[in-house]
């Protein structure tokens, strides 16, 4: 995530980047992708970072185990660092009550803002006080209209979209013996990250499963549809061997279809960790897995780019964590990888 609810407002972000004919991830502007890994405050640092006494406000667009997972990054990195959180909301993905929780923020004076710009327009005169004061301004997937690197900001950081997409095409793939007939069920809205992870996806199944078809496709701009849209594709496909959603939202809907109609056959992959679609997985049913990114560690490189541009040093633009495959075998070390905390009992205990 999840950070995909981002769909309330995806309308309103930057142009996409096709993947179809990269197999790298690429940032809003088509910046090049830095792991994450190269983006470290090093143990000779700490020292004159804890001698500035830095302060940092975590400004998040929503409350979620995957926005706790983020912090939990952020806030071990920041005690390493002796830098104190003095500020932390939720915006409930509002983008006024964004702005107002900037603005608040200021009055405290933190030298560092981690933050997910709910909408581009908005964001960008709302961060305006903060950039012009010089605090070091890390992002999280989206980027304020305008902004430029390194001027206005330290780094947008984000999951290894590519890979997100790869990983769940070889899944469904190896789950379908290679072969077969494939819907693909994508996000319709102009929004980087979905198009990315999506667009990966299609691509490495046409480029690299040359015995399977994809034979159904269909957008979704409202989670609540996918059911709807999912019979939809099983009334003209009964046969379909495997389905590819989005992310872990409208799967639900997508595995309450196949439930309903009896189908047991088709395999379904999607992106995010969700308990209910994770327990279809772990109980046998129609999930072969999901692919999920590691928030944690997006947290604590948000954190080291903020930090590291504060020192003066040269931050990547646009830096990306790993991916990572969640199956039933792995689902209680994936979860703890991608969350920093333990799987749900219910996960765990079959």
């Amino acid at each position: 995530m999840n950070n995909l609810k981002l769909s309330i407002a995806s309308a309103m972000l930057l142009a996409a980047s096709n993947t179809m004919g990269f197999a790298e991830t690429t940032g809003p502007n088509g910046e090049t992708a830095t792991p994450s890994s190269a983006v470290v405050v090093s143990d000779e640092q700490v020292a004159a970072v804890k001698a500035e006494g830095y302060t940092a406000a975590l400004l998040w667009h929503d409350q979620s185990d995957f926005v706790n997972a983020v912090t939990a990054g952020a806030s071990d990195e920041f005690e390493r660092l002796g830098i104190e959180i003095v500020a932390e909301t939720s915006a409930g993905f509002d983008a006024a009550k964004q702005r107002s929780d900037i603005e608040t923020a200021m009055t405290k004076e933190p030298n560092i803002i981690l933050s997910l710009p709910l909408d581009p327009v908005t964001s960008a005169a709302a961060f305006q006080e903060a950039k012009e004061a010089g605090v070091a301004l890390s992002f999280l997937s989206n980027l304020p209209a305008g902004y430029e690197h390194p001027a206005d900001y330290a780094a947008i950081v984000t999951d290894d979209l590519f890979q997100m997409g790869k990983q769940a095409a070889d899944a469904l793939a190896a789950s379908m013996g290679e072969q077969g007939t494939v819907g693909w069920i994508y996000h319709d809205a102009t929004y980087y990250v979905t198009n990315q992870r999506d667009n990966a996806f299609k691509a490495t199944i046409e480029n690299d499963y040359p015995n399977i078809s994809i034979v159904a496709e269909q957008g979704i701009s409202d989670p609540a549809r996918a059911e709807e849209i999912a019979n939809a594709m099983l009334l003209k496909n009964p046969d379909i061997g495997g389905i590819y959603v989005t992310w872990a939202g409208p799967a639900e809907g997508v595995l309450a279809a196949l439930r309903a109609n009896g189908n047991k056959s088709t395999k379904l992959v999607t992106l995010d960790l969700s308990e209910p679609v994770a327990l279809d997985m772990v109980r046998g049913g129609n999930v072969v897995a999901i692919v999920a990114d590691e928030a944690y560690e997006l947290g604590r490189a948000m954190a080291a780019s903020a930090v590291l541009d504060l020192l003066g040093e040269d931050v990547p633009a646009f830096v990306v964590a790993p991916a990572i495959t969640v199956n039933a075998e792995n689902v209680a070390e994936g979860w703890n990888t991608s969350l920093h905390v333990d799987a749900p009992s219910s996960l765990t205990s079959n």
